[in-house]
């Protein structure tokens, strides 16, 4: 420590540089809203074609479930299908407990994921409950909205998927934006229904009738009570064109096919009509894969839609990905508020707005310690780490605490701000250590955690325990170096107070 005071500007310098780090390491490091929980249970999505039927969706929802159970961690499942639409099913693989299994949860995702990707005539996704509740779907859920009309935001919509698709950051990308469905319209010749002495109404009332589905009453057999359906058999209703062999009774009582006053108009629209905040709108969802974090994803998207869409389109979120970009941008003004009542607090303790300086000096490099690990990849920025980073504040201020208050004192006994310094931080150098071994190893069970509901403990524990043991090694350096810029010299101010009440003494005669 004696030399290193030598050249004190030095460590404030390097003070300084680890400052600039930690706001690169904040900036570059991965971020989501919390780390994926391993539930025991991965969900599936299906999507069929836009005029899959009920029977079609169950051969896909079979094989589904077929490849499923064939998984040694297979426990059960369950499927519905026909949610929202006719063309969409949801299920869940529930796995046996975690200590019955070798692979996570998160592992057999990608595992069912590349299998389900070989069923054919469907898409489906793999994914897990969010890690939060307040939030369903998907993780990626990206919103186009704009005013233009949809034939428009159909053509962005498609090049940046194309893009999602491209950058291989996703297992499963798709919109509901689709102009893939075949709408068939029946068109009726008003000219022919006037001569035959029929309205338009009477077509519709005739067509309906056949195809509805609408009870009309009910018969009683046995004491159960039944429906009567008006309806043609189904054999007559499989595809659109036999709506035209379908016999009309006219005004004379006699029968003529739809042919005779209908033609059909087949064209291709939308599966689906969204909006969102009164907009026009398109979403994009996907599953990304563990290469990428949450915030990556959505910058990606970002970027992609300022190159391909002109003005008037605009981005926003919804689910998951809705919940993190609203909980993010607090995690600074928080960590801002939390410095500023710290240092208020030791201001008031010490009587003095130089020392909590001094003292606070630590915390950035804490902070870096924890920041290294967390761009490498053994974490994320989350709700966790957030929490364990503002925890680390506390923790870390206690060592420059200890140095200042007892150099402060040695300073106003009489030795001066170098011999104060190194004394004090030799002297306090025993209970940092303690205190920094009692944290570290206290936490060491949140690192090593594992099993269900093991992410956010270790989230949390890995911030606490490297931060605060980086953190200790440059504190006992540049605290003291701080000390001797920026703290106040007691010895001098005692030496000035006792210099002038001896001048202004009266001397006596004996």
């Amino acid at each position: 420590m004696h030399g290193t005071l030598d050249t004190w500007s030095v460590p404030v310098v390097m003070g300084v540089i680890l400052l600039g780090g930690v706001v690169y390491l904040f900036m570059t490091s991965k971020s989501e809203l919390a780390p994926q929980e391993d539930q025991g249970v991965v969900l599936s999505q299906i999507v069929g074609p836009p005029n899959a039927t009920s029977q079609q969706m169950n051969a896909y929802a079979k094989q589904v479930f077929d490849i499923s159970r064939e998984l040694p961690e297979y426990d059960q499942m369950f499927q519905i299908t026909g949610v929202p639409t006719t063309n969409q099913g949801i299920g869940g693989v529930l796995f046996k407990p975690w200590n019955q299994r070798t692979k996570s949860a998160a592992q057999l995702q990608q595992e069912l994921q590349q299998k389900w990707n070989g069923i054919a005539g469907a898409r489906v996704a793999a994914f897990q409950f969010p890690p939060l509740p307040g939030s369903q779907g998907l993780p990626m859920q990206f919103v186009i909205k704009t005013t233009e009309p949809y034939p428009n935001l159909n053509e962005v919509t498609q090049a940046i998927l194309q893009k999602a698709q491209a950058s291989g950051m996703f297992f499963y990308v798709d919109t509901d934006l689709k102009l893939d469905k075949p709408q068939t319209t029946v068109e009726v010749d008003r000219d022919l229904v006037a001569t035959l002495g029929l309205t338009q109404q009477d077509i519709g009332a005739a067509l309906g009738a056949a195809l509805g589905g609408g009870y009309v009453n009910y018969f009683s057999i046995a004491g159960r009570s039944y429906k009567v359906i008006p309806q043609v058999l189904q054999v007559d209703r499989l595809n659109a064109d036999q709506v035209l062999d379908y016999h009309i009774r006219t005004a004379d009582g006699s029968l003529v096919p739809a042919s005779t006053v209908a033609r059909q108009k087949t064209e291709v629209v939308p599966e689906g009509i969204a909006h969102f905040q009164q907009l026009n709108s398109a979403s994009i969802f996907g599953v990304y894969t563990p290469a990428v974090s949450q915030n990556q994803v959505l910058e990606f998207m970002q970027h992609a839609l300022a190159e391909v869409a002109p003005t008037g389109y605009s981005a926003d979120y919804s689910g998951v990905s809705r919940q993190f970009v609203q909980e993010s941008g607090g995690f600074a003004v928080t960590l801002l508020f939390a410095v500023i009542i710290v240092f208020l607090a030791l201001a008031a303790q010490f009587e003095s707005f130089r020392d909590p300086i001094v003292i606070l000096v630590s915390v950035p490099m804490a902070l870096f310690g924890a920041l290294i690990f967390i761009n490498l990849g053994f974490s994320t920025l989350n709700i966790y780490t957030q929490v364990g980073l503002v925890t680390l504040m506390g923790l870390i201020s206690k060592h420059g605490i200890l140095i200042v208050q007892f150099a402060n004192q040695l300073q106003r006994a009489g030795k001066s701000k170098r011999d104060a310094i190194e004394e004090a931080a030799a002297v306090r150098l025993r209970p940092i250590l303690m205190t920094t071994a009692a944290m570290v190893l206290g936490v060491v069970p949140l690192v090593i955690a594992a099993g269900a509901g093991a992410a956010g403990r270790h989230a949390m524990g890995l911030v606490i325990f490297s931060g605060l043991s980086i953190g200790t090694l440059f504190t006992l350096f540049v605290v003291p170096a701080v000390y001797m810029l920026l703290a106040a010299d007691h010895h001098a101010q005692r030496s000035s107070a006792g210099a002038g009440s001896d001048a202004g003494a009266i001397p006596v005669k004996g």
